[in-house]
């Protein structure tokens, strides 16, 4: 789907400078649909042209981080001691 909208002209210049118009609009867009619940990670990642790897880093340079309970550090700890063998 092609999305396009208008822009003052004036405006369009200072918005252009920042950095990539089209780029940060569909980053808003696909964002506030994710912490909306509308679309998952994997369907964020996916409509981003994002690497796995990448999408901690962007999801916490929007304030977004994972809902991480004590149970998880406990597992991935004891997953930790297994591979070191201790």
């Amino acid at each position: 789907m092609e999305v396009t909208f208008q822009i003052p002209d004036d405006l369009a210049s200072r918005v252009a400078a920042t950095g990539d118009p089209s780029r940060r609009a569909l980053e808003a867009f696909a964002l506030e649909e994710f912490k909306a619940g509308h679309i998952t990670q994997p369907e964020l990642r996916r409509m981003l042209g994002l690497a796995r790897i990448q999408m901690d880093g962007f999801l916490k340079s929007h304030g977004i981080y994972e809902n991480v309970t004590i149970e998880d550090v406990e597992r991935d700890l004891a997953d930790l001691k297994a591979c070191l063998g201790a």
